[in-house]
């Protein structure tokens, strides 16, 4: 995903209350009727459903004006075993899949009610919490608030069919892993080890990754939502892992001044905090850095008393413009200040053109601001990253600065940046980005982060020659965990390509690696390929992938292993690439994606809801060519699965045994995942013949379609089941929970009697056979 970054706080104190009620005040977009999930007796039911052992029985029944025995006798009415919610543990990590999940079948008001958000909070998490609402499809759906009746013969009889449904798939009952285990496990330290053991700061170059399960948020007042406790740190140092980064508003964290009295609240105590865990994490030989992404905009009321101040304004901020001196002098004395206060800080990374509104330039819109417009782009962009560099050095002059040159001219060529740039900066590009690729018989370039297009592209070299010309050291920015080709998982199992690109890296002469987005972070052995050039620059990917597969494995399994990691990449570059397919496709949700027999009319979103819209999800590819695509991702990712298999059973220590069955895991998950795409968008493509013209042929190969979404939800059902890492992503927290995968089942078998229904009722009328 482009740096979203919305998802951190602007100012608490500037998120102030405005009159009107909540439907009026939270954004409604079109605000079209919602869709109805004709698999439930009814809404109240999908309701609980939904929602079972997320919030207890007790809210659900406040919620619903109803006793909390009416809200059991429907649950079990289903099939549903009462467990302990997860909301109340676990609220920050699990209000945006509340949401979603209830995006239709709940108004704003019971929303409130069932996040415990109050309005004010909910509105700016929309607004501004990853691009929250416009992940949503920047529209509200139109419901009425829920309320309980007593439900009819008829309903109780559904919901009997329902727990047959499930019952008759998911057999024999199977463990259950509880869901965010993989928080304590991350978090837990090896007693046995020595801190400084495998520590991080070993080898060359930067190597700078994120929290796997970092809340967004404010973790600098809220300790408790740690996103680097002591047990990931020893297991990313372990990995080769170097710097962690934690993104922070400068307004937070420093005091304002004269200038700016209004900044810095509780800024002492964050920096505080921030100095504890700097500390801590330079034990494992890592150093945190600081993701700078200033000066934040502000809304115009910031600016009745400093009007000399105020840049170019859009969607109701306003830029602090820094060819202002008063601007300029704030951005570098508070970074002076965050570093004076923690001088165990390693450095910082910059966006200056990313989606936020910081700078006048850097949404390219500086000719609505008097001074920025006679000023050349290219030196407004390189002046901020002066300023923040020299704010940092002044403190300490050993730190990092990293400009990262994300956006700059549009994603263009930037050299005029690089050439003003200070000279005590280091350069960073998206290794993949501008890569010219060919999929399915279509031509495109890649312009998102990919795993499946080894690069470096074009642009990356083209921008680090630059600065290798003026003595800048150079960072790639690369995924080697996960992108949004498919996120859902903690990595995937391409080591072929990762080990491609990262020793094509060595030979272009980078100086270190930026390892991830928000997505990607998980502590794998995919981070452990980078790690091992990174000691041995003049390793082959051949020696690199041998050994990772001998220490993970053991010697016996090498051949097998390696066999399948090849069978797993070469699968992999049959995805077909493009923005619009690895935001707006259903792959993030895998089997969990329902399926309807008449269209939804509602628009795929940005990773929040695929719907049934196969031309919103295809980007340039015709619908055909993108099913085609995922079925063979789908088909060469399965012979490595056999390959995998194989070598599982092969005899082994328990180490070696653990590794390669919770690999399979994964492997198993990222199959389903490719597969329900293909399976999905066939089953569109074939729903449109049928409406267009229903025969006995479209009726069986709709029928089979059907059948094997069941099979693929319930084998991932049994997957997500003993890995609670399955299906969660930080930034879009779960995509999807094992009961989701549950009621895709009650979803096929209900279009499977509806088909049958229309399908008896054709032959009546018109003989087909």
């Amino acid at each position: 995903m482009k740096p979203l970054l919305g998802f951190f706080l602007i100012v608490t104190l500037l998120c102030l209350p405005y009159p009107g009620s909540s439907q009026s005040r939270l954004p409604r977009g079109s605000y079209p009727p919602a869709l109805t999930f004709e698999h439930f007796p009814n809404r109240l039911f999908a309701f609980v459903w939904r929602n079972w052992n997320l919030v207890s029985a007790e809210k659900m029944a406040r919620l619903l004006h109803c006793e909390t025995w009416q809200v059991r006798d429907i649950a079990q009415a289903m099939g549903l075993e009462e467990k302990e919610p997860l909301f109340p543990a676990y609220s920050r990590q699990l209000y945006i899949s509340l949401l979603r999940r209830n995006w239709h079948l709940l108004p704003y008001e019971q929303l409130l009610e069932l996040t415990e958000l109050s309005e004010n909070q909910l509105d700016f998490a929309l607004k501004e919490d990853d691009f929250l609402f416009h992940k949503f499809g920047r529209l509200k759906p139109r419901v009425e608030r829920l309320q309980y009746s007593l439900p009819t013969a008829e309903a109780w009889e559904k919901a009997a069919q329902i727990y047959g449904q499930v019952d008759g798939h998911i057999q024999p009952p199977l463990p259950e892993e509880p869901r965010f285990a993989f928080i304590e496990q991350l978090s837990q330290v090896r007693s046995s080890a020595n801190p400084s053991e495998n520590a991080g700061s070993s080898g060359k170059g930067l190597r700078l990754i994120y929290s796997y399960f970092g809340v967004f948020g404010d973790p600098l007042v809220d300790p408790k939502n740690d996103p680097f406790p002591d047990g990931l740190l020893q297991k990313l140092a372990e990995k080769g892992v170097n710097g962690v980064w934690l993104h922070v508003v400068l307004n937070q964290l420093a005091p304002g001044g004269a200038d700016f009295p209004e900044f810095g609240d509780r800024s002492s105590e964050r920096l505080a905090n921030l100095r504890e865990m700097a500390r801590r994490a330079q034990k494992y030989g890592i150093s945190i850095y600081l993701y700078i992404n200033e000066p934040r905009a502000m809304p115009a009321r910031f600016f009745a008393s400093r009007p000399d101040m105020a840049g170019l304004s859009k969607q109701g901020l306003t830029t602090l413009c820094t060819s202002n001196e008063k601007v300029q002098h704030w951005i570098s004395q508070s970074l002076t200040h965050v570093f004076e206060q923690v001088p165990e800080l390693g450095g910082v990374f910059t966006i200056t053109a990313s989606e936020n509104l910081t700078n006048c330039a850097s949404h390219g819109g500086k000719a609505a601001c008097s001074r920025c417009s006679k000023r050349p782009y290219a030196e407004i962009i390189a002046e901020v990253n002066r300023l923040i560099a020299e704010g940092v050095h002044r403190a300490k002059p050993s730190a990092r600065v990293v400009a990262w040159d994300w956006g700059w001219n549009g994603h263009g060529p930037a050299r005029d940046v690089i050439a003003e740039l200070p000279e005590d900066v280091e350069l960073m590009s998206v290794s993949e980005w501008g890569l010219p690729i060919e999929r399915g018989g279509v031509e495109t370039r890649v312009s998102e982060y990919s795993l499946s297009a080894v690069g470096p592209g074009p642009r990356a070299l083209d921008h680090w020659a630059a600065a290798k010309e003026r003595g800048l050291n150079t960072v790639a920015k690369v995924q080697w965990n996960s992108t949004w080709e498919l996120s859902a998982l903690p990595w995937l199992p391409v080591m072929d390509l990762v080990a491609k690109h990262a020793a094509n890296l060595n030979q272009a002469g980078v100086d270190g690696y930026m390892l991830s987005w928000t997505l990607g972070s998980y502590p794998s052995p995919n981070l452990e390929i980078a790690h091992k050039f990174s000691q041995n620059p003049s390793a082959t990917v051949e020696q690199v992938l041998d050994e990772l597969a001998w220490e993970r494995y053991g010697r016996q399994r090498v051949s097998l292993v390696r066999k399948a990691w090849t069978g797993f990449s070469d699968a992999f570059q049959e995805f077909p690439y493009h923005q619009k397919v690895v935001y707006n496709a259903p792959q993030q949700y895998g089997p969990a994606n329902l399926l309807f027999l008449e269209p939804t009319g509602y628009a795929s979103t940005m990773v929040g809801f695929p719907y049934d819209d196969l031309a919103g999800w295809s980007g340039p590819y015709p619908p055909e060519v993108l099913v085609r695509q995922f079925e063979k991702v789908a088909l060469g990712w399965k012979k490595g699965l056999d390959l995998l298999g194989e070598a599982a059973a092969l005899p082994s220590t328990d180490l070696q045994k653990e590794n390669l069955a919770e690999d399979l895991i994964l492997a198993k998950a990222a199959y389903l995942h490719f597969l329900s795409v293909a399976q999905q968008g066939r089953f569109i493509l074939l729903r449109e013949q049928w409406r267009r013209s229903p025969s006995p042929f479209v009726y069986l190969q709709l029928r089979n379609l059907l059948e094997m979404e069941i099979q693929s939800a319930a084998r991932l059902y049994a997957l997500a089941r003993v890995d609670s890492r399955i299906g969660f992503e930080a930034s879009n927290q779960y995509y999807y929970l094992p009961q989701d995968l549950l009621e895709k089942i009650i979803n096929c078998e209900q279009l499977l009697d509806t088909l049958a229904v229309q399908a008896a009722s054709l032959h009546r009328g018109t003989g087909w056979q």
